[in-house]
């Protein structure tokens, strides 16, 4: 049978050409290529006037949530239950109207993109209506509060991923049992939440790394670890060509709230990445927000698939050639040269 040596130079400059222009093309579509189709669509903003505001007021707010826009989704509220909108991540700013003034809303458990674009739109709308505006945010986020929701996301991936990539290498041919595979993800997951929960005290000492935080850390390393320990376990290194993508795409989805997302990359790759939940999950309870069921139920659901890889039976390694007993018949063994050789004398 060929092998790659046996091909001529050309064959091989070309072949090799082309899997890297595939490589580029992958990784263009699952990263570049998010950020170079980003445009608004149906970002969720609100309106809010008081129950005792003036008619006139309640006309603009009632004017405003029905002008027709492809970028923009308006709803009319008022200023408390539009701040618990915002607590929930229901809507990204609030418009808060008052006789003469305005306030633009905003929060820090938003998404940093989402609460971008709201604050050029609100501050937009208040100036386009004559109205001084002012900004408040709530729960401010510092630089390391917004960076380190999706930060924490990528190195608990990565640090499951290069402890399972080198188990599995490590291991080689061996036979390993359940148990051992459960000690390297659990231990994986441990030391990659303390690295994790170290970087949030080196980079803000603000930051709450109180039960809830280290809890649903300690979740998402968990469901990250046993999944990437199963893939493995079934797939060896070749499971790195699914895995390994992964991780490149996360910082390009999950970095972006859905409606500023190509329609096709919030399909085909936002709609499930698992980072986009662990981020925002992270996010609320780092900025005292509200932490949705099924940021918790999904990475309950991945570590109980990863469970499933780890028991499913896989299949027997075949034993080397090397270690192969050879069965040498007797007539055979008559035409060895030894054998030839002694029977001359």
């Amino acid at each position: 049978m060929a092998t790659p040596h046996d091909r001529p130079p050309a064959v091989l400059a070309v072949a090799t050409a082309v899997v890297g222009a595939l490589v580029a093309l992958v990784l263009g579509l699952l990263t570049f290529g998010v950020q170079a189709t980003v445009h608004p669509a149906d970002v969720p903003l609100a309106v809010a006037v008081g129950p005792d505001a003036p008619p006139q007021l309640k006309a603009v707010a009632d004017k405003l949530a029905g002008t027709g826009s492809a970028e923009v989704s308006w709803r009319v509220t008022t200023p408390d239950e539009g701040r618990e909108l915002l607590r929930s991540q229901d809507v990204y700013g609030v418009l808060e109207l008052a006789p003469g003034a305005a306030t633009v809303v905003l929060s820090g458990a938003v998404n940093p993109s989402g609460t971008q674009v709201a604050q050029q739109v609100l501050g937009g709308v208040a100036q386009g209506a004559g109205l001084p505006a002012k900004v408040v945010t709530l729960d401010p986020a510092s630089a390391a509060g917004r960076t380190a929701p999706l930060a924490a996301s990528a190195l608990l991936w990565i640090g499951g991923l290069v402890a399972g990539a080198a188990f599995t290498v490590l291991a080689g041919r061996r036979v390993v049992g359940l148990g051992a595979r459960l000690l390297g993800a659990s231990l994986a997951a441990v030391l990659a939440v303390a690295v994790v929960a170290g970087f949030f005290a080196l980079w803000d000492s603000n930051l709450p790394l109180d039960a809830g935080v280290l809890g649903y850390l300690a979740l998402v390393a968990v469901a990250f670890a046993l999944l990437q320990t199963g893939l493995l376990r079934l797939l060896g290194l070749r499971a790195m060509a699914v895995l390994g993508p992964l991780y490149l795409m996360a910082p390009a989805v999950a970095g972006q709230v859905p409606e500023l997302l190509n329609p096709a990359y919030r399909v085909v790759l936002w709609s499930w990445t698992p980072f986009r939940f662990s981020t925002e999950g992270l996010r609320a309870l780092l900025q005292n927000g509200t932490l949705d069921s099924a940021q918790v139920w999904v990475f309950v659901g991945i570590a109980v698939a990863g469970l499933l890889l780890l028991v499913l039976p896989a299949k027997k390694a075949q034993p080397d050639p090397a270690d192969r007993v050879v069965d040498v018949r007797v007539d055979q063994a008559d035409r060895l040269p030894g054998a030839q050789h002694q029977r001359t004398a």
